[in-house]
């Protein structure tokens, strides 16, 4: 079973990397150095896919895709033919669960690759083309070496999500690492099983980080770069033919990753039987509020903390620290539940056994099951998230006010309140809504660790879809999606700098 395991999510990441890596890169470069018809618009608009959730996006396509969907139907009714008259892709694959995949994160790869783009020196570039290279020639061989680094970074990003997902591969029946450590935990009941694939999936999360590292060292910028050209004629002139088919390239990754998501999921919920399934939203809604906020509040805390430590002691042992603190965020759901679950659950039983024998007390376990171990590995998931936005708006404010207030007497508390508050409340505010809207739409750590009686947005979404239910569960799908364009266009903005 492992050999399987490991070749599915190798050949799945590996799939889902290259349709990212050449979507994103194609974009980014059409968007930073040329001119064609809608091109702004396209600039931000070929963010928004990072806004559908990868099994939200799966149960779509499943649905639009299958014999029994519209498209097939559709053909049958169209052409007259019979199951026996055509062939057609099966998307419930591992191809298409690389689609699906590479289809919604390629977003990272066209972000770091248009800022990389637009950063770059442009005299490289111009002295090849002074020499008689064409516009192709120039750009494989001086525009894409440079930007390797940054597309290099963003196809780490998508790797790590690929091997995280598990909402698409158990949809689409994929043996991956995040299914088979499901399965047999909760399943199965195997823990030995479950930790076996834990461990050997934690390699493959070590290979990533030395990747994403390796890559941020090899990032450079450039003051003479694309994007000093404001509004001066782009680098590569278009023929009309050449400026329609970019302006094609540059649509069909939005109408597929986006539109045509929204828009189905819009049509369902408009349905008499979405409407009638909506009653119960409130409950499932108070459920992803309650634990959104909890997690939200837990991380900024340890963010503030671990800036304000970086800020004040930086020192190697601080620097270490703060990584080892925040490497959560490229541990797949289910390897956290797991890697969790495991020792705590001993230490549970223990405690159990010793309250049993001491006091004649049978009570149940105190920590697994509960609602703390749950919101404990969340904000341990997306901790990075917090202290990135919390870090990098202390970064900017002087040290000089600080030592100012300090010099005229004010106490610690005083200078906290009056000074850093105010002027970091932006970044709380944008670390808060980040956190939450990742607990929100995380689905395999809640599935593992969530206590019986606690229903979410993303849960009560992935059981109704894999009970083959997805008109009912379009409206909890459409608040994900929606909720889930907030990061997307702080990211595009971010991007633009």
């Amino acid at each position: 079973v492992l050999p399987t395991y490991i070749a599915n999510t190798a050949l799945l990441m590996a799939l889902a990397g290259v349709f990212a890596a050449v979507t994103g890169t194609g974009c980014a470069w059409l968007v930073a150095a040329t001119a064609f018809p809608g091109r702004r618009v396209l600039g931000w608009a070929l963010v928004l896919p990072l806004a559908v959730p990868a099994y939200i996006a799966a149960y779509i396509y499943a649905d639009l895709l299958d014999y029994a969907g519209p498209v097939q139907a559709g053909l049958r009714g169209l052409t007259g033919w019979g199951p026996q008259d055509y062939s057609f892709p099966d998307i419930r694959s591992l191809g298409g669960g690389a689609f699906v995949l590479g289809i919604v994160l390629y977003p990272y790869v066209y972000l770091l690759a248009r800022t990389a783009f637009a950063t770059q020196s442009l005299s490289q570039f111009r002295a090849a083309r002074s020499l008689g290279a064409a516009p192709a020639a120039a750009f494989w061989r001086v525009a894409l070496p440079a930007a390797r680094p940054a597309i290099a970074g963003g196809l780490a990003l998508v790797l790590m999500e690929g091997l995280a997902d598990f909402g698409v591969a158990e949809y689409f029946a994929i043996p991956t690492f995040s299914t088979g450590i499901f399965r047999s935990w909760l399943a199965m009941g195997d823990k030995q099983a479950a930790l076996k694939l834990a461990a050997v999936m934690l390699l493959f999360v070590i290979a990533l980080i030395a990747l994403e590292a390796a890559t941020r060292r090899g990032r450079s910028d450039s003051r003479d770069g694309l994007a000093a050209r404001g509004g001066a004629e782009p680098l590569v002139a278009l023929s009309p033919l050449g400026k329609a088919l970019a302006l094609i390239a540059c649509l069909i990754p939005v109408l597929l990753g986006f539109v045509l998501p929204a828009g189905y999921l819009a049509a369902l919920a408009l349905s008499d039987v979405a409407q009638g399934a909506a009653g119960d939203l409130a409950t499932y809604a108070r459920g992803s509020l309650w634990l959104g906020l909890a997690a939200a509040s837990v991380c900024l805390v340890a963010a503030l903390l671990l800036a304000f430590a970086r800020a004040r002691s930086p020192s190697p042992l601080t620097a270490g620290a703060i990584r080892l603190a925040t490497l959560g965020y490229a541990l797949p759901g289910a390897l956290l539940a797991v890697g969790l679950l495991a020792p705590l659950g001993a230490f549970d039983q223990s405690l159990t056994r010793f309250a049993r024998d001491t006091f004649g007390w049978g009570g149940g376990l105190l920590l697994t099951g509960t609602s703390a171990i749950l919101i404990y590995a969340l904000s341990v998931r997306f901790l990075t998230v917090a202290y990135n936005t919390v870090g990098g708006g202390l970064a900017r404010i002087p040290p000089s006010l600080d030592a100012a207030a300090r010099s005229l007497g004010a106490p610690p508390a005083r200078v906290l309140a009056r000074i850093y508050a105010p002027l970091l409340a932006p970044s709380l505010a944008g670390a808060a809504a980040l956190v939450f809207i990742d607990t929100l739409r995380e689905l395999p750590a809640t599935l593992i660790l969530r206590p019986f009686n606690l229903e979410t947005l993303a849960t009560r979404t992935y059981r109704l879809a894999s009970d083959e239910r997805l008109i009912e569960a379009s409206i909890p799908a459409l608040i994900l999606l929606a909720v889930g364009l907030l990061p997307v266009l702080l990211l595009n903005r971010l991007g633009k700098r």
